[in-house]
């Protein structure tokens, strides 16, 4: 197998990616946290295929991250992929921790602001995924505010979601962001979307209809200076959505039910959206996977019209 390695890290591209960079094509990053921990097996490798394709037949190159025995892996072979979607033991890593599974050896699935952190050092401007971390329900007393926030304020990654994740506090994840000075857009639409639905209740910061257009405000941030990251927010395909309101009742019984079981810290987010999962017998899982194939699709896009 021929590698492309960094003399400055144990970095190590896959092959089509190591080939789409020697000839300057679009590439764009995808998390690996989804598929350890946001999706049981088979699902998850059906997943992160199918979204592979979507961003192969949009013109750009997919890069899933991930820390493989310390080895920070820029795209995964078929088997790499295969073999991740079938651990059970993999680190979840953010900015905390993703040098710590480095230095430690450790296999570790990257979240959104580690994938972030991935995608600037291998000059990967465009990165998809479901949704974001934000400030977690309840903030004001348990302080737990994900660290996918500052991330977007310091690095120059520009993500694809379909928003917050609406287990979290939207409104207090939004005024965040606008503290940090992180551009939220949404595309094609003027209400900010809350991941499984289109419609979160709140209007959004910015909007912009196009790729291109997407791509020159980048352009343009680049042009004066403006350090940081940028959001944009892709509502889920209409007939693909689960109601605010319908998915508000399912929320309030899974927190709930973490409340009772005191779960806490990084355990929270795979934790609900599981009870999530069985709530909804399983459709909130077709609309995860729905709304990270449309994610793709439009940061597909976006990568070619950056170039």
């Amino acid at each position: 197998m021929t590698r492309s390695i960094s003399p400055l890290l144990p970095i190590v591209y896959a092959r089509e990616v190591a080939a789409a960079k020697a000839r300057n094509a679009p590439v764009v990053a995808l998390e690996s946290t989804i598929i350890t921990h946001g999706m049981p097996y088979p699902r998850n490798v059906e997943m992160a295929r199918s979204v592979e394709a979507i961003i192969r037949d949009g013109g750009a190159v997919p890069a899933t991250i991930a820390v493989i025995e310390g080895v920070l892996h820029i795209g995964l072979e078929p088997e790499q992929l295969e073999k991740l979607a079938q651990m059970t033991d993999v680190m979840k890593v953010s900015r905390a921790d993703l040098a710590f599974a480095i230095a430690e050896r450790r296999t570790g699935a990257t979240t959104v602001a580690a994938t972030m952190i991935a995608a600037a050092r291998a000059n990967i401007a465009v990165f998809a995924t479901g949704g974001i971390g934000g400030v977690h329900r309840g903030a004001e007393e348990s302080f737990d505010i994900s660290a996918d926030l500052e991330e977007l304020a310091r690095t120059p990654v520009i993500v694809v979601c379909a928003g917050a994740k609406a287990i979290l506090d939207i409104p207090k994840t939004l005024e965040v962001l606008e503290t940090r000075g992180v551009p939220v857009i949404t595309y094609d639409s003027d209400v900010f979307p809350a991941f499984w639905s289109r419609d979160s209740g709140l209007k959004s910061p910015l909007k912009l209809e196009s790729p291109a257009a997407i791509a020159n405000f980048q352009k343009t941030r680049d042009q004066l200076g403006i350090d940081g990251g940028m959001l944009i927010a892709n509502p889920v395909p209409e007939e693909d959505e689960i109601s605010r309101e319908e998915m508000e009742i399912y929320i309030g019984r899974a927190l709930a039910s973490a409340e009772r079981e005191d779960v806490t810290g990084k355990a929270v987010t795979p934790f609900l959206l599981d009870a999530i999962y069985h709530l909804t017998d399983g459709r909130s899982l077709v609309t995860n996977i729905a709304l990270v194939e449309n994610n793709a699709r439009l940061a597909a896009e976006i990568a070619v019209a950056m170039l």
